[in-house]
C-alpha cells in the first residue's frame, strides 16, 4: 500500500449502476483499489524501469545484473546509471585496447592509456608468421593526481576482468605530474 496513491481505474466505477448505489459495496471494492493502485502505477511506468536513467535507484542492481555489470558500493547513483547505460558499448569492445581503456577509465575515474603487443594479420599460406611483437601482453598506465590513493588490488581485479585470459598484463600508476608508484 502506498499512502495517498489514487487508483487510475477505480473498481467501483466498473460496477453495474444498480450496485454503485450500495455504499457498503463501494467501500468494500475501494479496499481493493488501495491494494491494486501500486500495481497499476508500476505497470503504467514499466518501460521506465528498464531505462537506467529513469529507473528507481533500488532497481539499478537488477538492471546491472541483466547487462553483466558488477556495481561497486562506492559508486554514486549517477555513476551507476552511467555505467549501466554504457554496458552494451563496453561489451562490444571487451578485450580490445579501446574496451580495456574505456572500462578502466569508467571504473577508476582516471586517465588510462593502454598499449599491447598484438596485431591483426592474415595470410593465405598456412603456418605464416602471425603479426605482433612477441607473446600477447598489455601494458596499462593509470594517471591520477595521487597514486597512493589508488587501490592496486582493485586495478588488478579490473584488469583480470577486462583483459583476455591468455594476455599477460602489467600496469603502473603514475601521478599526473609524472611520478611513478
Amino acid at each position: 500500500m502506498v499512502p495517498g496513491l489514487i487508483s487510475p481505474a477505480p473498481l467501483a466505477q466498473r460496477l453495474p449502476g444498480v450496485l454503485q448505489d450500495d455504499d457498503f459495496l463501494v467501500r468494500f471494492v475501494g479496499a481493493f483499489d488501495d491494494a491494486y493502485a501500486p500495481i497499476h502505477a508500476t505497470l503504467d511506468s514499466l518501460a521506465a524501469y528498464f531505462d537506467p536513467q529513469l529507473s528507481p535507484a533500488d532497481f539499478l542492481g537488477w538492471l546491472a545484473m541483466w547487462v553483466g555489470v558488477e556495481l561497486d558500493d562506492a559508486w554514486s547513483t549517477a555513476d551507476r546509471r552511467r555505467i549501466i547505460t554504457d554496458a552494451a558499448r563496453l561489451h562490444r569492445q571487451r578485450g580490445t585496447v579501446a574496451g580495456i581503456q574505456a572500462a578502466l577509465e569508467q571504473a577508476l575515474g582516471a586517465d588510462v592509456s593502454v598499449s599491447d603487443t598484438g596485431a591483426c594479420d592474415w595470410s593465405q599460406k598456412p603456418g605464416a608468421d602471425p603479426g605482433g611483437s612477441g607473446p600477447p601482453a598489455v601494458t596499462v598506465t593509470v594517471t591520477v593526481p595521487d597514486p597512493a590513493a589508488v587501490d592496486v588490488r582493485r586495478v588488478e581485479a579490473l584488469l583480470e576482468d577486462v583483459c583476455p585470459a591468455h594476455v599477460t598484463r602489467q600496469y603502473k600508476v603514475v601521478a599526473a605530474g609524472g611520478a611513478k608508484k
